[in-house]
């Protein structure tokens, strides 16, 4: 009796080895090799079930083979602590995956926050060191009479003033592209229609955002790197889509940021245009999107256009 009870907890034995086997082909990426072992946990489950029913069948067969009885309870018990081992293995794995994920996310953030922090301290320099250098030397080159200069004099210190105009004009671009000032006073909508209106004349392109952020500011590493993205999105657009209209969409939704992008021009093939080194752009905005824990999808064909989506927990 003993040794039919301990037969039945083999057969169960085996099943559970078969079937925590197969539930680990998944965490294996379908990998071949352990497809053919977990059929053959299965495969041998299956055949422990009939030679038990054999044996309930045959009551002198019990006591005639009682060794091999015993070592196939064994062979059962050794097994499915075995496949115990073996999932605990790819918990392991699986945590080291994460850590690695999570780590490389943390570094990724440290070093884009340390780029900003770089951006802003250059375009502070250049804006309070350069800009006032410019404007006390166009104030100079104004003290000047000129009624007292000649005709040839005086259309060089009009041209010097208005190329010290120009620069200044230059300075300042320069300093609110390293380190927009809008967007940190005033948020991420305001930063994007400023950025917008500079090439929203009507003429060669129609740029629409909509968004329901109003005032609603968020962590600025977040409102800067999508604020970066769109900037650097609609400037692909304008070097190499060929298209007409671009719509931005920049919602929150249940603790997410989405941003939905599309242009209506020549599109690409993604597979192609990411081996070679146009795709680098593409590849520094998922490299973003990864340091805030985000997702993104992309589509584009060949005169289809382009769309991108991100979403970003917030």
């Amino acid at each position: 009796m003993f040794i039919k009870i301990a037969l039945i907890l083999s057969v169960l034995l085996q099943f559970a080895a078969a079937i925590t086997a197969i539930s680990l082909i998944r965490r294996t990426r379908y990998n071949i090799s352990w497809i053919f072992i977990s059929i053959g946990f299965l495969l041998m489950a299956v055949r422990r079930w009939y030679e038990l029913v054999y044996i309930y069948n045959a009551e002198e067969l019990i006591r005639k083979n009682i060794v091999g009885s015993w070592i196939a309870v064994v062979t059962s018990l050794l097994m499915f602590v075995g496949v115990i081992f073996i999932r605990q293995i790819f918990n392991i794995l699986r945590r080291i995956e994460k850590l690695r994920e999570q780590n490389e996310s943390k570094v990724l953030s440290a070093i884009i926050t340390t780029e900003e922090k770089s951006r802003q301290q250059f375009s502070k320099e250049l804006h309070d060191g350069l800009g006032p250098i410019l404007s006390s030397i166009k104030m100079s080159i104004s003290a000047i009479n000129k009624s007292k200069v000649n005709s040839s004099n005086k259309e060089i210190i009009n041209n010097a003033e208005q190329n010290i105009d120009e620069a200044i004009v230059v300075v300042k671009e320069i300093s609110n592209n390293l380190s927009p000032h809008i967007l940190k006073n005033y948020g991420l909508t305001k930063a994007i229609e400023t950025f917008i209106s500079r090439f929203n004349t009507g003429e060669e392109i129609d740029i629409l955002l909509e968004s329901n952020l109003k005032e609603k500011r968020y962590d600025y590493n977040t409102e800067i790197i999508v604020y970066r993205i769109v900037c650097e999105l609609i400037s692909n657009t304008l070097k190499h889509a060929f298209a007409n209209k671009i719509d931005i969409d920049l919602f929150y939704k249940k603790n997410t940021l989405e941003l939905n992008y599309f242009d209506n021009g020549i599109g690409f093939d993604l597979d192609e245009i990411q081996n070679q080194h146009v795709g680098m752009g593409l590849s520094n905005i998922h490299s973003r999107i990864r340091s805030l824990d985000g997702t993104i999808d992309t589509f584009s064909l060949p005169n289809e256009g382009f769309n991108l989506k991100i979403t970003l927990p917030v």
